[in-house]
C-alpha cells in the first residue's frame, strides 16, 4: 500500500484555469493537499480471517450542572455479606413420641380404680360405701401389700393425669431430657406427653415486629433514623430454642447489622426509595437468620427520617434543589414559547426581522412571558 501526495504550485494555477481538456495540463483543484491512496488489487479479494471484536468500555458522559437534567438512577452497590453462623448439623427439628389423650385418661382411671380396690381390700371402705351395695372388705388393716398397691395405683394415676396436655394451633413444645433434644410436639388436641420430660413452649405462628428507631445512613452518607417492620416466624424449633440463646434478640441484632450495611433512601428518591432498601434488608436478614431456624419474610422500612443533627441542613438543601428545578423548568417553557412565537411570525410573513429586530423581539417576549408567570426576570 502506498500513499502519494501531490501539491500544485501557485504559478500553474493561473495557467490551468483556461486550459483546454486536451492540452495535457492538469485542471486546478479547489482543495489543496490532495491525498491519494493506492490499494493493491489482490488485497480486495483476499480471504482473510474474521475481524477481531474488541470489547469497548461504556463511555461516560458527564452531565452539565444546573441544566434541569435529572441524573440517571445509579446501580445499587453490592452489599458485602458476612460469614453465616454454623450450627450443629444434628440439631434439627423432628417429631416427638406422644400418645393420644385417651391413653392418659385410661391410665389415670386405672390408677384411681386401683386405689379404690385397695381401700376395699384393706377393709377401710367407709360405711357410706356400703349404701351403694358394696360388700364389706375382708382385710383387717393396712399391710405391706396394701401399701405397695396404693403406691402403684398412685403412680399410674399421676402418670396418666399428669401427662395430659392440650396442643394448640400455632404453638409447639420442645422436649428435652438430661440435656438432649427429644423432639418437638406440633400436634393439636388432647395429648399425653411423658411428664418426666421437661418441655418448653414456643410460638410458631406468623409474627411481626415493629422496631424502635434504629440508626442508618442514606446513599450520600447522611445519618437517618429508620423504623422497620419485620414479618417472621420460627421454622425450626430445635435450632431456634437450642441453637441460640434468644432467637428474638438475635433477630433484632441481625436487623441492626443489616441497616448498618444497606443505605436507605427516603421515599420518592431516584434509586428506588424504601422498596429497594427493603428488598436488600430482607435478603440479608433472611440469610443470617436461616441457620438458627428463623424464617424472615419481609423487612420493610415504614418510617425514614433524618437525624436531628442533620435534619435542618437537609431541609435547606431540598428547598434549594426544588427552587433550582422549578426555575429550570420555567426557563425551558419560556424559551420554547418565545421560539414558537418568533417562528410563527416569520414563517407566515407577518413581520420581516433582521438580527437586531429579532434580538429585540426575543427580549420583549421573554420579559412578557416571565412577568406573566409571576417570576422575576
Amino acid at each position: 500500500m502506498s500513499t502519494t501526495t501531490s501539491h500544485t504550485p501557485p504559478e500553474s494555477e493561473g495557467q490551468s484555469d483556461g486550459a483546454a481538456p486536451g492540452t495535457g495540463v492538469r485542471p486546478a483543484r479547489l482543495i489543496q493537499n490532495e491525498a491519494t491512496t493506492e490499494i493493491p488489487v489482490h488485497l480486495l479479494f483476499r480471504d482473510g480471517p474474521d475481524p477481531v471484536r474488541v470489547p469497548l468500555a461504556p463511555a461516560l458522559v458527564g452531565r452539565r450542572q444546573d441544566t434541569g437534567e435529572r441524573p440517571r438512577p445509579g446501580r445499587p452497590v453490592p452489599v458485602r455479606r458476612r460469614p453465616l453462623p454454623e450450627t450443629d448439623p444434628e440439631l434439627a427439628e423432628r417429631p416427638a413420641r406422644v400418645l393420644p389423650g385417651a391413653a392418659g385418661l385410661f391410665a389415670g382411671a386405672c390408677g384411681l380404680t386401683g386405689a379404690l380396690v385397695t381401700t376395699w381390700w384393706a377393709g377401710l371402705l367407709p360405711p357410706t360405701g356400703r349404701a351403694f351395695g358394696l360388700p364389706a372388705g375382708t382385710g383387717s388393716g393396712l399391710g405391706l401389700a396394701h401399701l405397695a398397691a396404693y403406691a402403684g395405683s398412685g403412680l399410674l394415676g399421676a402418670a396418666g393425669f399428669g401427662g395430659l396436655a392440650r396442643g394448640r394451633a400455632g404453638r409447639a413444645w420442645v422436649l428435652g431430657l438430661f440435656g438432649r433434644y427429644r423432639g418437638t410436639v406440633r400436634r393439636t388436641g388432647l395429648l399425653w406427653v411423658n411428664p418426666l420430660v421437661p418441655r418448653r413452649r414456643v410460638d410458631v405462628r406468623l409474627r411481626h415486629w415493629r422496631s424502635e428507631a434504629m440508626p442508618a445512613v442514606d446513599p450520600d452518607g447522611m445519618a437517618l433514623r429508620v423504623v422497620v417492620l419485620v414479618v417472621w416466624r420460627v421454622r425450626d424449633t430445635a435450632r431456634a430454642l437450642l441453637g441460640v440463646d434468644d432467637h428474638e434478640t438475635y433477630l433484632r441484632a441481625c436487623v441492626e447489622a443489616a441497616l448498618a450495611r444497606v443505605p436507605v433512601e427516603p421515599a420518592g428518591g431516584a434509586r428506588g426509595g424504601t422498596t429497594a432498601a427493603g428488598d436488600a434488608l430482607t435478603r440479608l436478614v433472611a440469610e443470617e437468620t436461616a441457620p438458627v431456624g428463623v424464617e424472615v419474610f419481609s423487612v420493610q422500612p415504614v418510617r425514614v427520617e433524618y437525624a436531628p443533627e442533620v435534619a435542618a441542613a437537609v431541609h435547606r438543601r431540598r428547598i434549594a434543589a426544588l427552587d433550582a428545578r422549578q426555575r429550570a423548568n420555567l426557563l425551558g417553557s419560556v424559551v420554547d414559547s418565545v421560539e414558537d412565537t418568533v417562528t410563527r411570525l416569520t414563517t407566515r410573513g407577518l413581520v420581516e426581522l433582521d438580527d437586531y429586530d429579532r434580538k429585540v423581539l426575543v427580549r420583549d417576549l421573554t420579559v412578557a412571558f416571565c412577568s406573566g408567570r409571576g417570576e422575576p426576570v
